[in-house]
């Protein structure tokens, strides 16, 4: 019931319809999926050394920054609370100071981001180094990798053939592939990829791949190698939500088999250059469009363990033999400028149009009955942060962690990059929320008529 209001929700906002919130945030949208600590439950967590995990970045349960300036509806009112935008200057030494703080709280090297507002206006703020020892701090053009929201192109790559007719969400996956290094259950669906439910094993959570992964880091992994580590099915196909990196990674594959063209040639042809996103690439295939940030490691929890670096000097981040193997689940890298954009268009209907964007809101329900912490769709996540709705995605490499949310009530996008993959960039997103948004406190003074 909640993934299906917020489908409609979200569609209404798509076609421009508008939605009216009320001061304790969409009507009947508390229960769906609130935002608690820890990564999406029903999600395999990942141990600290595994090189890609589930999409953590739901937002730890905190308090919310202070609320912004304001004042309140007058006594009696039944109206939500006002909303005051502050000066464009105050927003952004707001929004610095506090992205400057929750950076050193926890502990992260270098952290981009980039909020989208509905007058059209944008910030980016940045913070930390994108190379510790050098001393080289992030501006706004340094790129980092995107992890699992690279699943996000992928996502959209193959629900615009579906568009197109050029496939069936309900056809056989093992119809569509080439020969592979892996039987594919025949009862798995291009849409059971798309929605984590093919019972698939993620290949990033066999231990035994971190190992050879790690010993020759610039080393260019194949499909087969990669999927000689996927190993037995966690569940029959379409009986239960597991998030697996194999799912995106056959995506790809069949994305390639249809177009006729190597999955980074498709992406940056039918995705990339239509929206003018000149600062993303497909890692590995394409040459860097950016300065890369080094990823880095820590050994225990404390924000103050010294980082290490990952980076193999080859100008694939972290290193080539993972991004390989991430192939269309993780491969891509950019600048946070860009990665809002996308968000934004995509979530708001541009990339697909109105049949492609109705399916890529349409894979909610089912996951919602397997109850995953986050409802996934296809390749999207739903999550409500503090009253806000939103929708994105969320990844995690080792060396990286990035987040994009899109608010469709608040006409709202951020995007968060970073250069750990330690803290949940989801801190961020909230720690920012009530500056970018910040709405007057109400209380029983500030209503009593003068």
């Amino acid at each position: 019931m909640a993934a299906a209001l917020f489908a409609t929700v979200t569609g209404l906002a798509v076609l421009g319809l508008g939605v009216a919130r009320t001061a304790g945030g969409l009507a009947g949208f508390g229960p769906f999926q609130v935002a608690s600590s820890g990564s999406p439950g029903g999600s395999p967590r990942g141990s600290a050394s595994s090189p890609m995990a589930a999409p953590g970045s739901a937002v730890p349960a905190a308090s919310a920054g202070p609320p912004g300036p304001g004042s309140s509806a007058g006594p009696g009112s039944s109206a939500g609370p006002t909303i005051v935008e502050p000066s464009s200057v105050v927003r952004t030494f707001r929004l610095q100071v506090a992205l400057d703080r929750i950076r050193a709280k926890l502990g992260i090297p270098g952290v981009s981001v980039t909020i989208l507002f509905p007058d059209g206006s944008a910030w980016t703020g940045v913070s930390g180094f994108a190379d510790v020892a050098a001393r080289t701090k992030v501006t706004p053009a340094t790129a980092f990798a995107f992890a699992s929201v690279s699943k996000t192109f992928t996502s959209a790559l193959i629900l615009q053939l579906a568009d197109e007719g050029r496939l069936r969400l309900t056809a056989p996956a093992a119809s569509l592939l080439p020969p592979i290094r892996l039987k594919i259950d025949r009862r798995i669906t291009v849409a059971m990829l798309l929605d984590h439910t093919s019972g698939l094993a993620d290949y990033f959570l066999n231990p035994k791949i971190d190992g050879p992964l790690q010993a020759q880091p610039r080393v260019a992994w194949t499909v087969n190698r990669t999927l000689g580590f996927v190993g037995k099915a966690v569940s029959p196909p379409g009986a239960a939500w597991h998030y697996a990196n194999t799912n995106y990674l056959l995506l790809g594959l069949i994305a390639e088999r249809i177009t006729g063209q190597p999955l980074a040639t498709a992406i940056r042809a039918r995705l990339l250059e239509p929206a003018g996103l000149g600062s993303i690439w497909y890692q590995s295939a394409e040459p860097a469009l950016a300065t890369l940030a080094h990823g880095y490691r820590f050994v225990g929890t404390k924000p103050t363990a010294p980082p290490i670096d990952l980076a193999d000097g080859s100008g694939v981040a972290p290193f080539r033999s993972v991004v390989t193997a991430a192939a269309g689940a993780g491969s891509l890298a950019g600048t946070s400028a860009d990665l809002a954009r996308w968000g934004r268009d995509l979530y708001g209907g541009q990339v697909l149009g109105p049949t492609g964007t109705a399916l890529l809101f349409g894979g909610f329900t089912k996951t919602t009955n397997y109850l995953p912490g986050v409802s996934y769709g296809y390749g999207v996540q739903a999550l409500s942060i503090d009253g806000h709705p939103s929708l994105g995605h969320s990844g995690r490499l080792l060396g990286f962690r990035s987040a994009i949310r899109h608010f469709p009530l608040d006409g709202l996008t951020i995007a968060v990059l970073t250069n750990q993959s330690r803290a949940d960039p989801g801190e961020i997103v909230r720690a920012l929320i009530p500056v970018a948004l910040p709405v007057a406190p109400s209380c029983t003074f500030c209503m009593r008529p003068s």
